[in-house]
């Protein structure tokens, strides 16, 4: 082959990759430890993950930290956008392709731990004075549909949740993973022992990549495999266990 014939036929792969790295997007919500910003810097256990997929693939993929509700949004509505970390509901299920699980996590209510009476059953957490959550997501919504009328989802970050509750405008707060009350509890100087983990699982799935309906089939099953290859290699333990033990 001439020279300028493999210049020129390197020169369209580039265009070709470049076209379809603009094509796609990637977006996420604040949900530490999974997907947070620090230091400007969008990093978390499922970042990395995502990163180290896409290492795998060969793709670079604009990823966008945004606020919950447009995340959600762009994911409905643009083309060709794939959103992590999101729970695989049945409700969710045939609206996006998913590529998963990542990680298998569970959702409990927390009060103070000094807080009296301790809360130990769903009828207790029903008739309590209020719960405060997120103002948008899964939780909120699926806390109502259980019929709770105590709801205060006034909360648009999650360090809301615990400032409202350590300064008693709140009697419970619902939004975390443990690893998530653990991370926040950190980033706030909150003491060890200053939260009680009310013994009800709200919610218990496993966090997933969602793809909009048009995204390639072949793409999403090379994300697929190269997270197997990921699961095989040791390298998803290795991920999360350096969070763990940030978090724990």
């Amino acid at each position: 082959m001439k020279q300028s014939t493999f210049i020129a036929a390197l020169l369209l792969l580039s265009l070709g990759m470049r076209a379809h790295a603009d094509t796609y997007q990637v977006v996420t919500e604040e949900w530490a430890p999974y997907n947070y910003e620090e230091n400007g810097q969008l990093t978390g256990l499922t970042t990395e993950i995502v990163r180290a997929i896409m290492a795998r693939t060969g793709d670079d993929f604009a990823m966008a930290l945004l606020p919950s509700m447009r995340a959600s949004r762009e994911l409905k509505t643009r083309p060709k956008t794939i959103m992590y970390s999101l729970f695989r509901t049945p409700e969710r299920e045939p609206l996006y392709k998913w590529v998963g699980p990542i990680v298998e996590e569970s959702i409990y209510p927390y009060q103070r731990a000094n807080a009296a009476p301790p809360i130990h059953s769903l009828e207790q957490l029903l008739r309590a004075p209020q719960i405060t959550t997120r103002h948008a997501g899964l939780i909120p919504e699926l806390l109502q549909s259980l019929g709770f009328t105590n709801l205060d989802r006034s909360a648009t970050k999650n360090q809301q949740l615990y400032r409202m509750l350590l300064a008693g405008r709140t009697d419970i707060i619902i939004g975390d993973t443990a690893a998530g009350v653990a991370y926040y509890s950190r980033q706030l100087n909150i003491a060890p022992n200053a939260l009680r983990q009310v013994p009800i699982e709200i919610y218990r799935s496993s966090l997933y990549i969602a793809f909009s309906l048009d995204c390639d089939d072949a793409l999403v099953a090379a994300w697929s495999e190269a997270l197997e290859q990921l699961d095989q290699s040791g390298e998803l333990t290795r991920i999360r266990l350096r969070y763990e033990r940030i978090d724990g």
